[in-house]
């Protein structure tokens, strides 16, 4: 299973379209506050459609408590800093996939506590980056495709 993690996210569509990907790839939803939004907001409910109950999700107060709940897991950072792409990490069965909020990505304390993990999607130089829930669906794939498409037909 793969583990996908947004840590402060801010547009409700995005993670109510990661929702929706993480109930169709079987793949567990972290949420680490604060969010930019009520997890009961309708722009979340209407992008992740009626999908909501094949999610598995958790929601965490703060970095420190998900990664005290979370100990032994294998991260990746999803950041345009990383000199690696993501082609380049071996995924494996229960990892993690670390997303930062749209506006910042990830803090740089974790970019760097995590330096040999964190991995980018490749993109034309003069691009900021693209749609949160365009990256996760992308890696998301990635880690699944390597991982063999567990459960899933």
């Amino acid at each position: 299973m793969i583990n996908i993690v947004l840590v402060e996210p801010e547009i409700p569509a995005n993670t109510g379209n990661i929702a929706r990907t993480c109930a169709a790839t079987r793949s567990r939803l972290h949420l680490i506050k604060p969010l930019g939004f009520d997890i009961s907001d309708k722009a979340v409910k209407r992008a992740g459609l009626d999908y909501w109950h094949m999610v598995d999700i958790s929601v965490y107060e703060n970095v420190d408590e998900f990664f005290e709940k979370n100990p032994d897991g294998t991260y990746w950072l999803a950041t345009t800093k990383a000199k690696k792409t993501y082609t380049e990490a071996v995924f494996t069965d229960n990892c993690y996939l670390l997303f930062g909020k749209e506006t910042a990505g990830l803090p740089e304390y974790l970019r760097n506590r995590f330096a040999d993990n964190c991995i980018r999607l490749p993109m034309r130089e003069d691009a900021r980056s693209l749609n949160l829930s365009n990256s996760v669906a992308i890696m998301c794939y990635e880690a699944l495709r390597q991982t063999g498409f567990p459960d899933l037909t």
